[in-house]
């Protein structure tokens, strides 16, 4: 069943003016909710208060994961806690949120950082899908073809988009981490899960959050 943590606060204040601002989080593809606790703390270190959501990847479908993702998004544009809800996901975790935001797009939806999306597919998940597509559902959806579940999705519109890409990725290329909307695009010299790791990229995410672009930021050291 899909899982989420409540941010541990109470060691790391919050400026006043971010204080309603929250960022939830989501992984990807046989990941789990725990590898993001570290940009989660380097975001609530930068003022925001963070949630993290964690679902079962290996065989269920994007689809029932975007359904439960969407009902999440629902409950927290509700709460009255909220005042902006950005969106900070990563792989598989981004096509998640796409579908989600088909299904329900909150009043209160901020700005959306992609770590390594595989925006047009995976190259991986295509040369794999004859053997493990039957059994592992998201490994037939998230191939390069036309007609795949990623490739037939709406992309995001009328929200600043910023996209971090790896530049050693063995699973994404760099072309399908692009969207046609616009969008914001920065690439990292590092691996496709190293994205969740990295100073630099939390650095980078956290100026893309407060003001919808990557040129600010300093990138630090990995």
């Amino acid at each position: 069943m899909p899982a989420d943590i409540l941010p541990a606060t109470a060691d790391s204040p919050l400026p006043t003016a971010r204080s309603r601002e929250w960022v939830l989080l989501t992984h990807g593809f046989m990941a789990n909710r725990w590898l993001l606790a570290p940009l989660s703390a380097r975001l609530r270190r930068c003022g925001w208060q963070t949630r993290c959501w964690g679902y079962e990847s290996w065989c269920t479908s994007v689809t029932v994961h975007a359904d439960e993702f969407a009902r999440l998004l629902r409950s927290m544009d509700g709460d009255a806690r909220v005042e902006v809800l950005h969106l900070v996901t990563h792989s598989m975790g981004c096509i998640i949120a796409r579908a989600a935001l088909e299904q329900y797009r909150p009043a209160k939806l901020g700005r959306f950082v992609m770590l390594a999306p595989p925006n047009r597919g995976s190259f991986v998940a295509t040369a794999t899908a004859g053997v493990l597509g039957r059994l592992l559902k998201p490994v037939a959806e998230l191939t390069t073809h036309g007609g795949s579940l990623v490739n037939s999705l709406a992309e995001p519109a009328g929200v600043d988009i910023g996209v971090i890409a790896a530049g050693r990725d063995a699973l994404v290329s760099l072309d399908s981490t692009r969207l046609a909307v616009p969008h914001a695009h920065v690439t990292l010299p590092c691996l496709h899960s190293s994205l969740l790791f990295r100073r630099d990229a939390a650095t980078l995410t956290a100026t893309f959050l407060a003001a919808g672009s990557f040129e600010t930021s300093t990138a630090g050291a990995a």
